[in-house]
């Protein structure tokens, strides 16, 4: 018994001197500072919160997924496009004194179907401004082409006249994600604005190696999340015998995973290199998880209702505004409080 117990303590040293080394090596690049994992908890909360279903308890914060790291948290406007099942929020978070803009991930009747189609979506779409920089159509419209985009604007400006030039931290999972990175790009290219920040979980590709560059060039430091085995950032496929005609990331990557055999078993938060396609991260597995992918550092990421989209909410408590195909604003701004 002695001699298995002191086997154990060796094999945990050994973990534990293999898995240091791995963040140590790391640590000697430049760009580590850019990936805090305190951070990345507190921003995979709020992005979870977004998948609560009664929008009166997410805009008041007192849903079951707004306590914890992200208590306190001051909403500014919650956007509901319901024509295209989507939505965001904005808000102000004190303890890290910043905007916080988070994204919602698909809200379809089955998870599976959607992760089904994004192994045929096509690079279809020129990023206006940037040549040969290509995107998928559905991402980019998403963000560009509904009411998120003139709504989140408008709440990071109400937000920031409040509290002043703090920075914008933007986050979201799965198809949030890729919406969130769109609009980081599109605050700092068309909106000239600085501080921008963004770290998302469970990431699609969105865009090819071209377009990676750019967002490289505009974000050198946006972290993407990734999970174990999770499907969705292997989605849309990598083809290596033709990297100029296919989806590649950008960076940086941050896998998360378990190292370890048996009971012994480590969590390494392992920093990616610039490439956006680190082949000893996410790629260095088989992306064949679904669990991996409603599941972030510990957090669920499941909706509380993947049925249709809907509104759940009480509209004589809220301040809000409706247009004519039933899209909605939720805003604590004074003016916001009739059907129009």
């Amino acid at each position: 018994m002695e001699r298995r117990g002191l086997l154990k303590a060796a094999l945990l040293a050994c973990l534990l001197v293999v898995c240091s080394g791995r963040v140590s090596m790391v640590k000697d690049r430049p760009s580590d500072t850019i990936y805090n994992s305190t951070l990345a908890r507190t921003l995979v909360e709020y992005a979870s919160a977004i998948y609560t279903a009664d929008l009166t308890q997410l805009f008041t914060w007192t849903c079951d997924r707004c306590g914890d790291l992200i208590k306190g948290f001051d909403m500014m406007e919650i956007i509901v496009d319901v024509e295209n099942c989507l939505e965001a929020y904005v808000g102000f978070a004190s303890d890290i004194n910043a905007v916080i803009v988070v994204f919602r991930g698909t809200q379809e009747n089955s998870i599976q179907n959607w992760i089904a189609d994004l192994l045929w979506k096509q690079l279809d779409l020129d990023y206006p401004g940037m040549p040969e920089a290509m995107v998928h159509r559905g991402f980019y419209s998403a963000y560009h082409n509904t009411t998120l985009r003139d709504g989140v604007v408008s709440g990071i400006q109400k937000t920031r006249k409040l509290h002043g030039d703090v920075p914008i931290m933007i986050t979201g999972h799965s198809m949030g994600a890729a919406m969130a990175s769109f609009c980081a790009l599109d605050l700092v290219v068309n909106y000239g604005l600085d501080g921008v920040k963004l770290m998302t979980f469970g990431q699609p590709r969105i865009g090819n190696e071209a377009f990676a560059s750019y967002f490289k060039r505009y974000l050198p430091h946006a972290i993407r999340v990734t999970n174990a085995h999770d499907i969705v950032p292997h989605l849309p496929p990598y083809f290596t015998l033709f990297p100029q005609k296919t989806y590649h990331h950008f960076p940086r990557e941050v896998w998360v995973h378990n190292v370890g055999l048996g009971s012994l078993v480590y969590t390494v938060e392992q920093i990616c290199d610039d490439s956006g396609e680190d082949p000893a991260c996410s790629r260095s597995v088989s992306g064949n998880s679904i669990q991996d992918h409603i599941t972030y550092l510990g957090v669920s990421m499941h909706a509380e209702a993947w049925s249709s989209c809907r509104i759940v909410m009480e509209y004589t408590e809220l301040q809000y505004k409706m247009d004519l195909y039933g899209n909605v604003v939720l805003s604590k701004q004074p003016d916001l409080h009739s059907v129009q």
